[in-house]
């Protein structure tokens, strides 16, 4: 973790324990003879979760018979299939919740279960699984239930993009000189729940946090799975359900930018919403043809099912439509570490009143190939976005933001109680609210410089505010965030 503030810079590590497994069988009994015996059995092999302070499993009872007989494997979604014909043979109309691609939940009348349809979709879900999930050289079992896959760094998602099919990572690129503020980074240390076991992927591999069906079948639909919902970018937003608290500077050419920022665990009260805080690189006009590169952390129930704070990356070229994904669920971005997994929760987080971290995170584009590389933590490169991938962005930024972002879905009528930040406005200062420091931009000389004609913009300043500083410690600064609904924001 890059710092752990108490006050001045004290360190903390959290600690969790390696989680084991437990195995369990479905038995289908004949006949009786003494306690059970089988004709046929299934064996499954189940990961036994820790219990987390944001999530709970129970065990599960070993079965009390000695298994004397044969054992087959079989694909879960086998059962899934059986059931989904079974239940349409007893009630062809069943009805179940679905949403639509714009997340807004569709009334029970237009609710009709179609097994053809659903069979259908299940076939693509299994279809995508084995396009994303690549084979695994080592697989790591994570305390808040992620399995990540140690992957060969030449057979990781981006290399099936046809411009780097047969390619492999590149080398490091020189990093920009920091000519501003010390950012007084704490080396080493804990960054991700799943690397505190002390397992770690070899040289040679990547960590990839496994994507399961239930992930994409949480989707609001197949297609739009992995994507930012459109229009996530401030001055796009207008009536689009997401809003900002944020900083920006423009009018000039960017070429990175850093940030450290304050890692919470804010409550997202509908699924379908998220909360994250990040810094946003943008180039092209706010239409069709907007380009972005984006890096931080996130809460989103939709897209990892639960509520931990997680590192992301994200990339669009045309403003969300069809380009760009979350982390490595598409072709494009080329991790380059194996300790770092993109989409993996984030460890330790702050606590109110008591210790805070944060992360830093630096975007930047190397000036001798062009690409945008992006630094996690003290001196992590995490990999590059491949400049080939933009079009605005193959040149430079033209504004770079930071900031909170929510989506309000308004699904119970009124504003969503979603936290940003930590969920308590700007004003309750260190501790308490949540917070960028030492914000930086790169110069076209690969310069860290400070910003200047900093923009600060709130959507909803009842809901959600922000408040900026300046100091010979955090250089430019700001703290941000609120929760939501309340008295003034209904």
């Amino acid at each position: 973790m890059k710092g752990d503030y108490s006050g001045p810079w004290t360190k903390q590590k959290n600690e969790y324990n390696t989680p084991s497994s437990c195995c369990y069988a479905i038995q289908h009994t004949t006949r009786r003879q003494q306690q059970c015996i089988q004709t046929q059995t299934v064996v499954v092999v189940v990961p036994k979760q820790k219990p987390t302070p944001l999530k709970h499993s129970s065990k599960l009872a070993l079965l009390p018979c000695h298994i004397h007989t044969n054992t087959f494997s079989f694909d879960p979604m086998l059962l899934v299939l059986l059931f989904l014909v079974a239940s349409s043979l007893f009630n062809p109309a069943l009805s179940y919740p679905i949403v639509s691609d714009s997340g807004r939940r569709l009334s029970p009348a237009n609710q009709t279960f179609q097994p053809g349809s659903e069979l259908n979709k299940l076939r693509v879900v299994q279809s995508y699984l084995k396009k994303i999930n690549k084979p695994a050289v080592k697989t790591i079992q994570s305390p808040d239930g992620d399995v990540i896959d140690c992957v060969l760094s030449h057979l990781q998602p981006a290399f099936d993009h046809p411009e780097l099919k047969g390619q492999k990572p590149l080398d490091e690129p020189e990093r920009p000189k920091d000519k501003g503020y010390n950012n007084t980074d704490i080396v080493g240390g804990s960054y991700q729940l799943w690397s505190d076991s002390g397992e770690s992927c070899p040289q040679g591999t990547v960590p990839i946090r496994r994507t399961a069906d239930k992930d994409i079948l949480r989707a609001s639909s197949i297609r739009r799975f992995g994507r930012k919902p459109r229009r996530s970018v401030r001055r796009d937003s207008s009536g689009s359900g997401h809003e900002h608290a944020v900083v920006f500077v423009n009018g000039d050419q960017y070429y990175g930018a850093k940030a450290s920022i304050n890692v919470w665990a804010p409550r997202v009260t509908d699924q379908y919403e998220f909360s994250l805080s990040q810094i946003w690189v943008i180039s092209g006009s706010f239409g069709h043809d907007l380009n972005t590169i984006e890096a931080g952390w996130q809460v989103s129930p939709e897209l990892y099912g639960d509520n931990y704070p997680r590192f992301f990356t994200y990339w669009t070229t045309d403003a969300y439509q069809a380009t760009g994904c979350y982390n490595l669920l598409c072709s494009g971005f080329v991790q380059t570490n194996n300790k770092i997994a993109i989409g993996a929760a984030i460890s330790p987080r702050s606590s109110y009143g008591s210790r805070q971290f944060d992360i830093g995170l630096m975007v930047w584009k190397d000036p001798k190939h062009g690409h945008w590389w992006l630094e996690f933590g003290n001196g992590l490169l995490v990999g590059y976005w491949p400049a080939f991938l933009f079009s605005h962005l193959r040149s430079h930024a033209s504004m770079v933001q930071f900031g909170g972002e929510i989506v309000n879905s308004r699904s119970m009528g009124y504003h969503t109680s979603t936290q940003m930040g930590s969920g308590q406005f700007a004003e309750a200062g260190f501790g308490k609210a949540s917070y960028f420091r030492n914000l930086q931009v790169v110069d076209w000389d690969n310069n860290l410089l400070p910003l200047t004609n900093l923009h600060l913009q709130a959507d909803h300043p009842n809901c959600y505010d922000i408040r900026q500083g300046r100091n010979n410690v955090w250089g430019t600064y700001f703290y941000y965030g609120g929760p939501g609904r309340n008295v003034r924001c209904p």
